[in-house]
């Protein structure tokens, strides 16, 4: 992933905006005030700092050399991903929404519906793949993403 791709990849959710607030070199991306990633697009190696539930940036950095705890981030809460080419971009895609998520997830429901998110519908906007199918046909319920 070059970055041209990872900007135009976080500006694709609703109501996400880039700002500068840390100089022009650092792109921080946020929706409705809130970060959800954080980048040097022009820096190499090219990197990015994601919001991400505990449990599962700790086995993201346990199994991914490339995943590594927040750089000047809440360690606990947030990953910097090196895109060097040894994640998939679709994984790096994963990151991205689930951070997106996570933040839009702690909104009120008003402002969640204002940004047309329904992380828990099928076929939401959000999340192009419902979970798998009860023998009812009934989506199985999960954790909102």
């Amino acid at each position: 992933m070059v970055p041209a791709e990872l900007r135009e990849l976080c500006l694709a959710f609703a109501g996400a905006a880039e700002t500068f607030p840390f100089g022009s070199e650092t792109s921080v991306f946020k929706v409705a005030g809130k970060m959800f990633a954080l980048s040097a697009l022009a820096r190499s190696p090219l990197s990015i700092s994601l919001k991400c539930e505990p449990a599962l940036a700790g086995q993201l950095r346990a199994m991914h050399p490339a995943v590594l705890p927040g750089y000047h981030m809440n360690k606990r809460h947030w990953n910097t991903v090196i895109l060097d080419g040894s994640l998939p971009d679709r994984m790096i895609h994963d990151m991205v929404e689930d951070s997106y998520d996570l933040v839009v997830s702690a909104f009120s429901a008003s402002r969640r519906r204002a940004l047309g998110w329904r992380a828990d519908a099928e076929g939401s906007p959000m999340d192009p793949w419902p979970g798998p199918s009860s023998g009812s046909g009934d989506l199985e319920p999960g954790p909102p993403r």
